[in-house]
């Protein structure tokens, strides 16, 4: 369904659901969607993203606005109101080892419940959880994530919801329009029905069922590092 409006876009989500948000650091997230999302006011949201964003920008808006209850990330490292509110006991934090988090996430959209992984063996992330040896070497279980909403941001996108996204973007946002029982997909250009080389295709219009065009923002940079020159 192709949506005019961003309140069309987030229709259904409620407090207590389950979100996930595409993206990598700032780039590839549907910023447009986390903007509406904050003006809805739903809160004690669990939110799986690889961080969460910035202080001013991302999901360090949501943050901010006291909407999330519960985090489910791979690094949170650029949020000093992350910290705060998680040292303080305000927000309830599962770290998880990036390349498992592609994998939980990869295993709800494919139907898996479960599998077992090296990562996180031997460290405080296995204690009081399920291993098992494979070929003499330890495992440790991991489930699937699903949400009940995968907002994703995309390049391109055509009236049915096929989605193609753009270098760096292609990062979590393709395996999260998987497991979301419903996707909402931001894109930058709206293509008509058969203009999208069916190759260049990244995301099909299956998992898809909402899809909305909005104005990209600025590029924001989540930390500069600068170098000095050289002095003559």
């Amino acid at each position: 369904m192709i949506c005019t409006a961003i309140p069309a876009a987030l229709a259904g989500i409620k407090d207590g659901d389950t979100l996930m948000v595409g993206g990598f650091g700032l780039v590839g997230i549907p910023e447009n969607l986390i903007l509406g999302l904050r003006e809805t006011g739903v809160k004690n949201l669990t939110v799986i993203s690889n961080n969460c964003g910035v202080d001013d920008w991302g999901l360090g808006l949501l943050l901010e606005n006291r909407q999330i209850k519960k985090m489910i990330a791979s690094y949170v490292g650029e949020n000093k109101e992350f910290e705060r509110q998680y040292l303080s006991g305000e927000l309830e934090v599962e770290l998880v080892p990036q390349g498992t988090l592609a994998e939980r996430i990869r295993a709800g959209g494919a139907g898996i419940p479960a599998f077992y992984t090296p990562a996180g063996v031997g460290t405080p992330i296995a204690e009081g959880r399920e291993t098992r040896e494979f070929d003499g070497k330890e495992y440790l279980l991991e489930s699937g994530l699903k949400a009940d909403f995968s907002l994703v941001k995309a390049w391109r996108g055509d009236a049915m919801g096929n989605l193609q996204y753009h270098r760096t973007a292609r990062n979590f946002n393709p395996m999260m329009a998987t497991a979301g029982r419903v996707t909402v997909a931001e894109v930058e250009l709206l293509a008509a029905t058969g203009d999208l080389d069916p190759d260049q295709v990244h995301t099909p219009s299956i998992y898809v069922q909402r899809i909305i065009c909005c104005e990209h923002h600025e590029k924001r940079i989540e930390r500069r590092t600068v170098r000095k020159g050289a002095t003559a």
